[in-house]
């Protein structure tokens, strides 16, 4: 039979058989599956989070990768550059350049890259295979005491599957050049189960540019026992070689220079290699049990951009070169207790440890990806250590409370090579703490509805050369302050999540985030960029319908309110005021299956005076599956059904093409969706 627990707004469902006896001997049944909506009185401590399983993530068309993290409401997952760079992540408010306040980890293993070449909380999770991710769980707002840093607005984790129930083999083939296979395997192996993936990818892409992408990304993932007690091991790698049609101007398109699929440097682009190996351990103790987790990562990335052209330099061009090579370790571990007290009470005690050697992180001025001259480059060692404590507590049958605080402690140290001038003028080490309180009230259910209070204070970690620097690297006689370490955040939430109409379940809220400082290290400069601080509120709502059986309705709508404490104006830049998205799904029946997906990503300002606006963005995809003769499936995508041709995101800055003033001019740039494309996918089950 499976059971059904609710997480926000989605449904977990967990397989299990039921042992009969018949004359003494155990009789196990087959499989049966309930359909219903899940009691709300569960572990959910707020209206915005919830758990999302591997059928619902293969039931929505995607483009990439990153979109996976679509299914977090609220969340819109754009691209300015090539496939093989981090997306742009907008949620409440924030553009997450690439991740900066939203924490993701897969298996454990952390994705945001802090003091990371291009910006401060990359997260890259292109390395995943989609087709394998077992589960998707998220978390908006800062009010977990198991998740510090960059996860402010929000975090999610992915987990690859244990097993596979058949061996698959899928081919993919689709306009512009796209090939990608997969091959997974899951045989039985000493008592568990081994996961073997491997899947390459080849695309051209639809630009004037050929991108050219080759992506290469495996997995071995051994697992043995449950959840609760056992053990998995992993081995993942990810290789990927692009060229990268960026951002363009809006005057180069008007004028007919270029059309919008066309680029102004054709050596954008890059490489990334990621390899990582991951071990956990799970077990039963006194009154509860226990987890412990240790990994390691290589990670190596070049990545070439130009996105003002001739400004800064008339003869070369401005094209610049980030340079990132690292490796990551990490301990983690965690005790949960269940008290024996009147009330029942639970208590989680957590550790979490990180350690990143960087040698080096560079940037470097280019040309034709050919090195001019350093900008800087330096060593940098930062080390991390968190440690968690939180408790529930279920005071009456409609009344529970969370309480939580974590201290983190954090360790820069940064060896500046300064190639250029001969002296280490930005070196330095330097140290910091911080304590994050968090407190929830859970109030119902009353007629299978929910009240929530949340609040709770996090934070994140800047670059550690904002840490040290002193001066502006490109001219040493211009002083820089230093950037505070770590910078605090505080948000606080009231929601609501009810089942009260049959086949029906809505989720609301209202939240608040307030950031100390906005103020981060920009890799794209070498150098600090100052703001004030920021406040952010906003509003969500979600709704899931199933109207048939056959056929599943949902829709999700968030409105964010962000400002920010500058003399230079008030508005943050690319802070998106609404987005939402609308979904029809129809589950595996009779064989068929299919979804479409709308997209909106709303209008916002681009610069702090409100004096330029990005448009609004809508785009829709969809997809239609069948199964035949039991084993073998096959897949029609159609990506950007209505061929809009919106823009992927848009900024507001001054460049110089050939030709113009030396002081050039201020102009949209933007990143076109790419146009209407078909994939059709075969697969077979052995």
């Amino acid at each position: 039979m499976k059971k059904c627990i609710a997480g926000g707004l989605a449904v977990l469902c967990l397989g299990f058989s039921v042992p009969l006896m018949a004359g003494g001997v155990p009789i196990e049944l087959d499989p049966v599956t309930v359909i219903g909506v899940p009691d709300l009185q569960d572990e959910s401590r707020s209206a915005t989070e919830g758990y999302v399983t591997a059928e619902q993530l293969s039931e929505r068309p995607i483009s990439r990768a990153g979109e996976l993290l679509e299914f977090v409401p609220g969340l819109m997952v754009t691209q300015h550059s090539g496939e093989g760079k981090a997306n742009q992540y907008f949620l409440r408010g924030f553009n997450l350049d690439h991740g900066t306040d939203f924490y993701s980890d897969v298996d454990g293993l952390p994705v945001n890259m802090r003091t990371h070449a291009h910006g401060q909380g990359y997260a890259d999770i292109n390395f995943i295979i989609p087709e394998l991710i077992g589960s998707l769980e998220y978390r908006k707002g800062p009010y977990s005491a198991d998740v510090g840093d960059f996860a402010a607005a929000g975090s999610a984790n992915l987990r690859y599957v244990d097993s596979l129930p058949q061996n698959i083999a899928k081919v993919t083939i689709g306009e512009y050049g796209y090939q990608s296979a997969l091959l997974a395997a899951s045989p039985s192996l000493l008592g568990g189960t081994l996961l073997l993936g491997a899947q390459a990818t080849h695309y051209d892409g639809p630009f004037d540019l050929e991108e050219n992408v080759r992506k290469y990304a495996t997995i071995a993932r051994f697992n043995k026992g449950n959840d609760q007690q056992g053990f998995t091991a992993s081995l993942m790698s990810y290789d990927i070689q692009y060229t990268a049609p960026d951002q363009i101007p809006q005057r180069a398109v008007d004028s007919g220079e270029i059309d919008r699929l066309g680029y102004i440097d054709p050596s954008d682009g890059g490489s990334v290699g990621r390899y990582s190996a991951n071990l956990e351990f799970r077990g039963l103790a006194d009154g509860g049990n226990w987890r412990a987790q240790a990994y390691a990562l290589k990670y190596r990335m070049q990545l070439y951009s130009n996105f003002t052209y001739f400004l800064t330099d008339s003869e070369h061009g401005d094209q610049f070169n980030q340079f990132d090579d690292r490796k990551v370790y990490g301990v983690n571990a965690r005790r949960y207790w269940l008290l024996p007290t009147t009330i029942p009470i639970d208590v989680t005690l957590g550790l979490q440890s990180r350690y990143d050697d960087i040698d080096p992180v560079g940037l470097y001025l280019t040309q034709a990806r050919q090195r001019l001259s350093t900008v800087r480059e330096d060593r940098v060692k930062e080390g991390s250590v968190g440690l968690y404590l939180s408790s529930t507590q279920k005071w009456l049958p409609w009344l529970r409370s969370q309480i939580g605080a974590r201290a983190d402690r954090y360790f820069f140290d940064v060896d500046s090579r300064d190639q250029t001038r001969g002296q280490p003028l930005n070196s330095g080490s330097d140290q910091d703490s911080i304590y994050s309180p968090k407190v929830a009230l859970i109030f119902g259910p009353w007629d299978r509805t929910q009240f929530y209070l949340n609040y709770g204070q996090g934070f994140h970690s800047n670059d550690a050369r904002g840490v040290t620097t002193t001066v502006d690297p490109l001219d040493a006689t211009v002083p820089q302050n230093k950037v505070d370490p770590l910078v605090k955040a505080r948000g606080s939430e009231i929601g609501v999540s009810s089942g009260i109409v049959p086949h029906l379940t809505l989720a609301a809220s209202l939240w608040q985030l307030d950031f100390d400082s906005e103020l981060v290290y920009v890799g794209d400069a070498g150098a600090n960029e100052p703001s004030g601080s920021s406040r952010r509120r906003g509003l969500e709502l979600s709704a899931s319908y199933q109207l048939f059986p056959w056929l599943l309705l949902d829709a999700d709508y968030a409105y964010a309110h962000s400002r920010l404490d500058s003399e230079d104006g008030d508005r943050i830049p690319n802070s998106i005021g609404s987005i939402y998205g609308l979904g029809v799904t129809v589950p595996e029946t009779r064989g068929w299956s299919g979804g479409l997906r709308l997209r909106h990503l709303g209008p916002g300002p681009l610069v702090e005076d409100d004096s330029a606006r990005s448009k609004s963005t809508t785009v829709l995809n969809g997809q239609v599956g069948y199964r035949f003769l039991q084993r073998y499936t096959s897949n029609l995508q159609i990506l950007n059904l209505l061929n809009s041709h919106d823009h992927d995101i848009t900024y507001y800055y001054e460049s110089r093409l050939p030709g113009e003033p030396a002081e050039g001019a201020a102009d949209f740039h933007f990143h076109p969706v790419e146009p209407r494309s078909v994939r059709v996918t075969v697969g077979a089950e052995f």
